[in-house]
């Protein structure tokens, strides 16, 4: 969470004194943020959910992936990507990042097969993945893109939002994110003929509130609704959000300007100029100088955050995909032809990336000094370990 205060408790104080906490309702806060969010991201569609598991899950069942199909992920993002696959009944198949830290387009082509129904590429950290050349590998191979932008709110690729470029994406607004209600999700598409189904996976019973004679689309589902107390802090957080991002960009930018004539080395980047710019991550040559350069500066290591790496996945290791045997992706008839042999070594290059991935998280309200200071100490560490 970056910043929350007086307009957001007031926000909430409205809500409960209105006595209107269930989101159905004419010019509610969560149709008020639906409204706003589609516009900001510049999509048709866009539907709150309880998180962002459940945001990925509705975008992949509008998009009618499930049973039988295989959906492509990246070695580096958090376990619910893999599990927003399982939830629709479909398999993830692990693939490579490149030194993007994102989804490689490389790995994508080589990874394609004949059960290949979707990409997942993650915008991890606030870095795009390489958008022009996933979606020209899915248009070759006619491959549905679901974006994971959980961990990009706000952020962009060569000017168009992350979310707005594939089939459908998914939004986190947990405590964690660029924007947050402390839980919540959206998920959001153009697709107008999704749009039921993803409504359906949002909404336990959502055939009460449509036409119940001629719609035969509807079904039923566990549910992931929002209420207006959310819908109320995101229409306040959504007013923060670029103010913060142009801070951190700039940020990011100045660190790396006034570095470029070290031997760091900055990670490969997709949009610079639209990223998240929450992070800097520089690739050191070995884990060993990794180690010594996290010891001397206090950064983070991509590749020790553990549940971000898919070789801490277990419960997909051990393909226990639901409660129960009849509901386990992993045992339907289905599947049987999707690959699901998991490995801890299956995606070594991306090992040695993340191992090799020192990282910085940046704040909007950071000082100047405090700025400077980062990269004074970056310097003396490069210098001494490089």
């Amino acid at each position: 969470m970056f910043r929350i205060g007086k307009e957001e408790i007031q926000a909430i104080e409205n809500v409960l004194l209105s006595g209107k906490v269930f989101r159905y309702g004419i010019g509610g806060e969560c149709n008020r943020f639906e409204e706003r969010y589609a516009q900001y991201l510049g999509v048709k569609h866009c539907l709150m959910t309880s998180s962002g598991t459940t945001a990925l899950t509705a975008a992949m069942v509008g998009q009618n992936i499930g049973p039988g199909d295989e959906v492509l992920v990246p070695a580096c993002t958090y376990i619910a990507t893999a599990i927003a696959v399982l939830a629709a009944g479909a398999i993830p198949v692990i693939v490579d990042i490149d030194e993007s830290i994102t989804i490689s387009p490389a790995a994508i082509q080589a990874a394609i097969g004949p059960k290949t129904k979707a990409i997942v590429p993650v915008h991890m950290w606030g870095l795009p993945c390489d958008m022009d050349a996933i979606m020209a590998i899915a248009k070759q191979h006619n491959l549905i893109v679901v974006e994971d932008a959980c961990q990009c709110v706000g952020g962009g690729y060569k000017g168009r939002k992350v979310g707005s470029i594939g089939h459908a994406a998914g939004f986190s607004f947990n405590y964690y994110k660029n924007m947050t209600c402390g839980e919540g999700g959206a998920a959001v598409t153009n697709d107008d003929k999704a749009v039921p189904r993803m409504g359906c996976m949002v909404d336990c019973c959502k055939f009460y509130w449509t036409d119940r004679q001629t719609d035969e689309s509807l079904f039923v589902s566990n549910g992931s609704r929002a209420s207006e107390i959310e819908g109320a802090v995101l229409n306040c957080q959504l007013d923060r959000i670029d103010p913060m991002l142009n801070i951190m960009r700039g940020y990011k930018k100045r660190i790396l300007a006034a570095l470029a004539d070290t031997k760091l080395k900055p990670i490969q980047a997709n949009s610079l100029d639209y990223e998240a710019g929450t992070h800097v991550m520089f690739v050191l040559p070995t884990e060993e100088q990794t180690l010594k350069f996290q010891q001397l500066t206090g950064s983070g290591i991509a590749g020790k955050t553990g549940r971000h790496v898919y070789t801490e996945w277990d419960p997909i290791f051990e393909h226990r995909g639901a409660p129960y045997d009849a509901l386990n992706p992993y045992l339907m008839e289905a599947n049987k032809g999707c690959r699901m042999d998991y490995r801890k070594d299956m995606c070594a290059a991306s090992l040695s990336i993340l191992n090799r991935t020192a990282m910085f998280g940046l704040h909007p309200d950071r000082t100047e000094a405090e700025i400077d200071a980062m990269v004074e100490r970056l310097r003396k560490a490069a210098a001494e370990v490089l």
